[in-house]
């Protein structure tokens, strides 16, 4: 949050006295009764405005009355100069810039000595001008005489260096002589290496002054042959300062126009453009997170990822360039190979995630409770919910059971309740724990003809383990064997101790199928929901959970979210797990569309980028960017994580298939599901099946359709393919019967964990097993007075018969399953209708069905079961 400014503070910034600065904003039209009131970004714009209206352009305000009476003009006039001539001539720019502070006359002067001053300045400003462009002539002369002398000296010294050629190859060829009775020497010439004769036999000519030349020109002979290649014509040359840097890049030259590659890569050296070869190793700080590939690595240590690969193997690790490696193993490698080890900072999209969440607090207000209804299989928590909402939710679930969890709000004579309706078999005990963690009030619905069962003793642990107050409905007391009492002592054995028994526990008699007592257990909600006083933050950016997410094919990633704190608004970004994106719709559980949604409100949400996990928590933040990073910072190191555990995985099972003589079975599953929590549902039940002999690996779990990847995956590992409530499309099945992956559909879940477990157990005997037996293409839908929607098909595979149950399939997930009606060819009632044939089928109680459904037939039968 910016902080605010006040006049005290503005007054500092501009150096001006308080008192000065409430007299300017009063003269603006802003009065203000003291200097600690706050001035807006509005006011200061007004001031400014107002300060240049009164004062000129001004950057600030002035501290003195003296500096207000000043005005400074900046003058600047270019000409050019042209220096040298023929093809030296050069063209310099001269710039003159004055600088003229004319004064405010005092009241007492008068306004002839003011033009009087002014003409005085100008004229010293002439006079200035005249002579710093007599000077700026002067210079030009001496550096034109300059450049006139330095061409001479170049010219004298190649004029003499071919003197000495000729004279030095004369002495070559002549015999020196020491005096007239000494004999006759020829000499070798040498050469020194360098090719140029010695210097000795022609110092003392040399020692004479040549014609015209400078005293500085009287050297040996081999110093004059090096003409301008010597280092102190070079340096002196470098000295004179007046010179531009082409003038003493040429000047470097020989006589014959080559430049010299030692001073030009010297002068590279001294100006840092030049490559410099290091003369030590170089060490780099190399930060690594908790798993790292071995590319990435050996990028951020500036090396091949062979040579990473190499150490790594020379340590004993067997790891490709992709493979991602753990912290520990990369820092023992980066340490191997000379550099130091920083631990990678990950948290800092998470850090500003949660400074983003810290900043939203306000008034917390009341908020409805959420109650979730936990209970034993088919002890009536549907309809219990159903009869409260006035809704048949139980007739579209399959085999009667609940397969995800439901959400929803109702308004009741006691306020708004959120239900949460969880399934009550085993297989999905994470949902109900989940489930437990989110809600406010558990509802233990128990049959009281069936009493407790091992359902409901979990539910109970669920409720203890969550710290949720319980409230027990006891159902279906309008049977002739029901025994409310008998469920009261049982779950004593839980301890949970009835009131009537001198406990804290509220028990509820009712019927959910004639609504007997069901007003009764809400009262019950509403009177624990006044103890635990529930109270949330109604406004600002929405915080909450993931209850359900799927995969819609017209709407895309469909997450239905449980808010928790403020209001969350269609439009707002949120990050959820690693899934971000912006709300694009909201549904409540009517399927109407809603502009926002409150605290303990369940909602759908629509423009996620992918499916979140049930259970993940969603934040809204500010902006899509902060989203983005945190869902890609925990998508990639929940990936690398798991690349890591299955690696190891993989190592591990390798060393015990070798340490065991014949080694574990292993039964390797592809599970895809309809929703998400079905998919985890499913993964952690079936796993938890391992045991000594088999072990049971997902190697592929996920939500839709079965795809041809999915089929790749599963042919490539032999495994069974399990699909839940979902469908194979064209190229998944010519995957899966070119290769003859085991494809299995199921509709209930525990028929799943029943056949798995019976092969982990090793049991031999009889199962059930659904087999398709035809499919019909819906082409055309009309209208029955007798029988409803009836469907014009066309069987495209296998053979519908008339006693058999169905499916409706639309766009390979199940919307409906049921019986045959009506089965008609020609308006007549068949039994049969085989493939390539058309005819009319009615659907028993289900009239949605729609044209390019599929309407699949399947029958039950009993396959001995071998290993």
């Amino acid at each position: 949050m910016s902080q605010q400014t006040t006049i005290r503070k503005l007054a500092e910034l501009v150096n001006t006295p308080v008192e000065k600065l409430l007299e300017q904003l009063a003269e603006a039209g802003m009065t203000f009764s003291g200097p600690d009131q706050v001035v807006t970004s509005i006011e200061k714009v007004k001031l400014l405005g107002f300060l240049k209206r009164a004062h000129g352009k001004t950057e600030k305000v002035e501290a003195s009355d003296d500096a207000a009476k000043k005005i400074t003009l900046n003058r600047s006039r270019k000409q050019e100069i042209t220096v040298g001539g023929g093809k030296n001539k050069t063209t310099v720019d001269v710039v003159v810039r004055k600088k003229v502070t004319l004064v405010k006359p005092s009241e007492g002067q008068s306004p002839g000595d003011e033009r009087a001053e002014i003409l005085r300045k100008l004229e010293e400003s002439k006079q200035r001008n005249l002579a710093e462009q007599e000077k700026l002539a002067a210079d030009d002369k001496r550096r034109a005489d300059a450049i006139a002398a330095t061409r001479r000296e170049a010219e004298e010294a190649a004029r003499l260096k071919a003197e000495e050629e000729e004279k030095a190859k004369l002495a070559d060829a002549s015999v020196l002589v020491a005096d007239e009775d000494a004999p006759v020497v020829r000499k070798p010439p040498s050469t020194h290496g360098h090719g140029h004769p010695p210097a000795k036999p022609a110092a003392p000519r040399a020692a004479e002054p040549a014609r015209g030349a400078p005293a500085h020109k009287t050297r040996g002979s081999h110093a004059m042959v090096a003409g301008v290649e010597d280092d102190d014509r070079t340096n002196r040359f470098a000295g004179q300062m007046h010179l531009s840097a082409s003038d003493r890049a040429r000047r470097t030259t020989n006589v014959r126009g080559k430049s010299k590659p030692q001073r030009r890569q010297s002068e590279q050296s001294r100006s840092g453009s030049g490559f410099t070869r290091p003369t030590a190793p170089i060490v780099r700080d190399v930060a690594i997170g908790e798993t790292i590939t071995v590319a990435d690595l050996a990028q951020k240590m500036a090396l091949k990822g062979g040579d990473v690969v190499k150490a790594l193997f020379k340590m004993g690790v067997m790891a490709t360039i992709n493979m991602s490696i753990d912290h520990d193993t990369a820092a023992l490698v980066t340490e191997e190979l000379g550099h130091n080890v920083v631990k990678a900072d990950a948290g800092s999209a998470e850090d500003a995630l949660l400074a983003h969440v810290e900043e939203t607090q306000g008034d917390k207000i009341a908020r409805p409770p959420v109650v979730t209804i936990m209970g034993h299989v088919d002890h009536g928590k549907t309809s219990l919910l159903d009869y409260i909402r006035r809704t048949k939710v139980a007739s579209g679930e399959a085999g009667g059971i609940t397969q995800h969890i439901g959400a929803y709000h109702v308004e009741t004579d006691k306020g708004v309740i959120s239900f949460l309706d969880t399934p009550g078999h085993a297989a999905f005990t994470s949902m109900r724990a989940r489930g437990a963690k989110l809600t406010d009030i558990v509802v233990l619905v128990v049959a009281a003809d069936d009493g407790v069962m091992p359902q409901t003793k979990e539910a109970v642990q669920h409720a203890k383990a969550a710290g949720v107050p319980l409230i027990v409905a006891i159902n279906k007391i309008d049977k002739s064997d029901a025994d409310p009492l008998r469920v009261k002592n049982e779950l004593l054995s839980e301890d949970v101790v009835a009131e009537d028994f001198g406990g804290e526990t509220q028990m509820v008699e009712l019927s959910a199928k004639t609504g007997l007592g069901v007003d009764n257990l809400l009262d019950a909600i509403s009177i624990q929901a006044e103890v635990l006083e529930l109270r949330a933050v109604a406004t600002g950016r929405a915080t909450g959970v993931v209850i359900e997410s799927s995969l819609d094919k017209g709407r895309g990633p469909v997450a239905t979210v449980l808010v928790q704190q403020g209001e969350l608004k269609k439009g707002d970004y949120l990050v959820c797990g690693v899934q971000y994106g912006r709300v694009r719709a909201l549904f409540d559980e009517t399927g109407s569309q809603v502009p926002s949604a409150g605290p303990s409100i369940p909602v759908q949400v629509l423009g996620l980028s992918g499916v979140p996990d049930a259970g993940d928590d969603f934040v809204v933040v500010e902006d899509e960017r902060l989203a983005k990073d945190v869902a890609q910072q925990r998508d990639a190191k929940r990936r690398e994580s798991r690349l890591v555990a299955a690696a190891g995985n993989r190592m591990e099972d390798i060393m015990a298939q070798m340490g065991k003589g014949e080694g574990q079975l292993s039964l390797n599953l592809v599970i895809k599901a309809d929703v998400q929590g079905s998919v985890e549902a499913l993964r952690q039940s079936l796993t938890a099946l391992s045991n000594d002999q088999i072990r049971i690996n997902v190697i592929s779990s996920g939500v839709g359709g079965i795809t041809e990847s999915d089929a790749n995956a599963a042919a490539t590992a032999k495994a069974t393919v399990i699909g839940f409530n979902v469908r194979a499309d064209a190229s998944a099945r010519k995957v899966i019967d070119s290769y003859g992956v085991d494809l299995r559909y199921f509709s209930i879940i525990y028929d799943v964990i029943d056949q798995v477990k019976q092969v982990a157990s090793g049991i031999l005997g009889v199962e059930i097993r659904e087999e398709i037996i035809g499919t019909a293409e819906v082409r055309d839908v009309f209208r029955s007075s007798k029988f409803g929607a009836v469907a014009g098909c066309m069987v495209v595979e296998g053979v519908v018969k008339r006693h058999k149950p169905i499916r409706v399939l639309r766009d390979n997930a199940v919307v409906f399953e049921g019986e045959l009606e009506s089965l008609r060819r020609f308006k007549e009632n068949v039994d049969e209708v085989r493939n390539g044939t058309e005819c009319g089928i009615g659907v028993k109680a289900y009239n949605d069905v729609k044209p390019g459904d599929q309407i699949e037939c399947f029958e039950r039968i009993e396959v001995q079961r071998t290993l």
